[in-house]
């Protein structure tokens, strides 16, 4: 999974803790199961390419 954060839209640099940090909007019960690692992936990625959109279009 950590890998996968490094390319996740919400992996985003926290100048307060100079690091970077899962910017999802969780509530208590999402962010304990995403603590405890009940899933093997990731279930709030999401892609941060950008270009994504724009590829599927030509």
């Amino acid at each position: 999974m950590d890998n996968m954060c490094e390319y996740c839209a919400y992996f985003v640099y926290d100048e307060d803790y100079e690091e970077y940090v899962c910017d999802a909007i969780l509530d208590e019960d999402e962010y304990y199961r995403l603590l405890t690692g009940e899933s093997k992936q990731c279930p709030y990625f999401r892609d941060g390419d950008e270009y994504k959109t724009v590829r599927k279009q030509n």
